[in-house]
């Protein structure tokens, strides 16, 4: 038998991507019109990027930088705005909108998992193209670790979309998550891990990390009211004893931790137990602001949806968009780390996810503390600030562009017609 007799049934056994010879080495320059390095340098003028492999090599003048490029393939934004590949910190790509109970249950109980992910793998792309080219999911509403594995496929180049940060399950303790209001008799699947006492906690916590948890995500409160003093107060759903063994647990494993903390009560408790991120937080009074500044805590308000929902919940929510808006004004004054975050998915993917740019805009952020939101202060988040949110040497090569200047109107930002992510044109 020949040599090559023996060697084609091996490779035809291999997996296609094993079979794939890589690509060579590839090489490309950026001509910027106008470029905002997402850091907060002013803007400068006839820049170029070069490119090697996936990450920007050097940033300088058009003609050193084309000079320095040789044969490199020519991209000419020169007629364009061109900044850092945008950061959401906090989608749920397997959700599709759930203005009212009855449209999350409908997802949960009446989509399979598989549905779901399918419907994922759309809102991942769509994300991209946006151009969202880093998103931190932060829970899978029932889905299990589906987003593990939508992570994964996007690493290795199976589907489009952004490279991902995943929270899978979230925690929550008993009879504290939905699906509620059915019949006890059934045993429904829940759209969390459930988790009560120490032991079971850090069990969970271990569970969802070797699954591929890149972030613990924790359902601080719930039962939001507005209480005799003015403030936005809530229940908590867990004991400081709990709270304690997730952000012990979740440290030590060296994973960071999100608490969904919408009232005075849940925010206080995230605060005091050094979680790293404030989810949502409209209830943020000024002391408690105080306290996140000087903790270094970071807080994702994501504040159109709140907005989305209001309308169709009722109740308190029309309340909770202006204890929203003011907390905001109030964070930037006292310098908070506002983080980007939508929570595209608690509304529909159809939605430009750019809107809280405006309202950032609106409640005090110049244009350029907005991108920054979106860009360094979000890389900073999520402790990758050495490889993503700004157009610096080193940095992963993820760009977008915008025919109109967002530090004049920050609405440009809905208008990106060029996206680039890990050196690789996605859209243009």
């Amino acid at each position: 038998m020949t040599r090559c007799a023996i060697l084609l049934p091996l490779l035809c056994a291999l997996p296609l991507s094993a079979q794939t010879p890589r690509p060579a080495a590839t090489r490309s320059v950026v001509h910027a019109g106008v470029l905002i390095d997402g850091v907060g340098a002013a803007p400068t003028r006839d820049r170029g990027i070069l490119i090697e492999d996936g990450r920007i090599a050097a940033v300088g003048p058009w003609a050193e930088i084309r000079q320095r490029a040789g044969n490199a393939t020519v991209i000419d934004l020169s007629n364009r705005t061109v900044l850092p590949g945008l950061i959401d910190a906090h989608t749920h790509v397997l959700l599709q909108g759930d203005i009212t109970s009855a449209e999350w249950d409908d997802q949960l109980l009446k989509e399979s998992i598989p549905y779901r992910a399918i419907r994922a793998v759309a809102a991942a792309e769509r994300a991209l193209h946006q151009g969202f080219t880093t998103i931190r999911d932060i829970g899978t509403e029932g889905a299990m670790y589906a987003d593990v594995d939508l992570k994964r496929a996007i690493q290795r180049g199976v589907v489009p979309g952004p490279r991902m940060f995943v929270a899978t399950r979230a925690f929550a303790p008993s009879g504290k998550y939905p699906p509620s209001g059915f019949s006890w008799e059934l045993e429904l699947p829940g759209g969390v891990q459930f988790a009560d006492g120490v032991e079971e906690i850090r069990k969970g916590v271990r569970e969802q990390v070797s699954r591929g948890a890149d972030w613990i995500k924790v359902y601080v409160d719930g039962g939001y009211y507005v209480a005799e003093d003015g403030r936005l107060r809530s229940r908590l759903n867990y004991t400081d004893e709990e709270l304690a063994a997730f952000v012990r647990e979740t440290h030590r494993l060296g994973r960071k931790i999100a608490g969904h903390a919408m009232g005075w009560d849940g925010i206080d408790q995230a605060l005091t137990h050094g979680f790293d991120t404030i989810e949502h937080g409209p209830g943020f009074t000024p002391d408690l602001l105080a306290r996140a500044a000087k903790q270094g805590t970071a807080w994702c308000p994501t504040l159109f949806v709140v907005a989305y929902v209001a309308p169709g919940r009722g109740g308190i929510w029309p309340r909770i968009v202006e204890f929203a808006a003011a907390a905001i004004r109030e964070g930037v004054k006292q310098g908070v780390q506002i983080t980007y975050g939508t929570d595209a998915g608690g509304y529909a993917w159809t939605e430009p996810m750019t809107n809280d740019f405006a309202i950032l805009v609106r409640n005090g952020m110049t244009p350029m503390q907005a991108i920054q939101s979106a860009t360094s202060v979000a890389a900073r988040t999520l402790g990758q600030e050495q490889q993503l949110g700004s157009v610096q040497a080193g940095r992963a090569a993820d760009l977008v562009a915008t025919g109109r200047d967002p530090l004049a109107d920050i609405t440009a930002l809905a208008e990106i017609n060029f996206v680039m992510k890990a050196g690789v044109v996605v859209r243009q």
